[in-house]
């Protein structure tokens, strides 16, 4: 099966990001849970880690969780948008290195441990994220994960596609695509499976504030640049009132839960041109306040 390529715009992804940063906590409920199980996984896996990397740390939340989890590790908190980086300083994380999940700033089999929870949506080339994954892996590391999968926010999809026909909502890769992508990438034994939460609203437009409040804008590459004119947020808004049920509208969202491990042997890669990488070993610990 060839590789799902997503039509992203990375620079837009990263200034939501920044934007959101400051007041994310506040409207990251579903975040908040699925991080909470994500973490909660990790119960059933006996693990050392030396280095642990936070992927798409956001806030810090679950990069503090880690450190308090394995004292002895050192955890980096990797994060596209600088925003997020410093709010997760405030809350006490450790080391913040500002990188790209699919450009990995780190040297080759340096983690033992490779946490991300619901990044892998705004990747746009998942065969080439998961490339990243296993070269940084060390044999037997772990990667631990969370994505959205498509029919996240399909009633919102559903109501703009009605209205206009453009696309307002990203899309978003089914879990046997991630499942294929693991297996191109030579990351062993992957373990999927879905879980559905569903968000309640008064109506269309809470769901909108909040997805704005969390960063999480409409970033595909064909969306439409204009205004969206008020006659066209009256018919969505219209469209998606045929989901209401008992008072209030529903917000689906699929998400996928993954594990892989490393391979057994160590990759190859050739260096690219003006790349940087480091050792994550060869960084001193830091005490949280300094």
């Amino acid at each position: 099966m060839s590789p799902r390529v997503f039509g992203l715009d990375r620079a837009a992804i990263r200034r939501s990001f920044d934007r959101a940063a400051a007041a994310y906590d506040e409207s990251a409920v579903l975040q908040a849970e699925v991080r909470r199980q994500l973490l909660a996984r990790l119960d059933y896996v006996v693990l050392e880690p030396g280095v642990i990397v936070d992927v798409g740390c956001g806030t810090g939340h679950a990069a503090q969780a880690l450190a308090g989890r394995y004292p002895s590790s050192r955890v980096i908190a990797l994060d596209l948008a600088e925003g997020m980086l410093r709010e997760a300083r405030r809350h006490g994380s450790t080391l913040q290195v500002c990188g790209d999940a699919m450009r990995l700033p780190l040297g080759d089999a340096s983690v033992d441990l490779l946490f991300s929870s619901l990044t892998l949506q705004w990747c746009t080339d998942l065969d080439a994220t998961f490339a990243e994954f296993r070269r940084v892996l060390r044999p037997r590391g772990l990667l631990n994960f969370t994505t959205f999968g498509p029919d996240t926010l399909s009633e919102l999809r559903g109501a703009w596609g009605q209205a206009d026909g453009q696309v307002h909502v990203s899309e978003f890769p089914d879990m046997h695509d991630v499942g294929d992508g693991l297996v191109r990438a030579g990351l062993a034994e992957p373990v999927l499976d879905v879980e559905r939460y569903t968000l309640t609203y008064p109506d269309v437009f809470g769901l909108m504030r909040d997805l704005k409040a969390i960063g999480a804008h409409n970033a595909a590459a064909q969306r439409p640049r204009g205004l969206t004119g008020r006659r066209r947020l009256l018919a969505m808004q219209a469209a998606y009132e045929r989901h209401r049920r008992g008072g209030v509208l529903p917000a689906t969202y699929e998400v996928v839960f993954g594990q892989a491990w490393g391979p057994a042997g160590k990759p190859e890669r050739g260096r690219r041109a003006g790349e940087f990488t480091f050792d994550p070993s060869a960084i001193g610990r830091r005490d949280a306040g300094t």
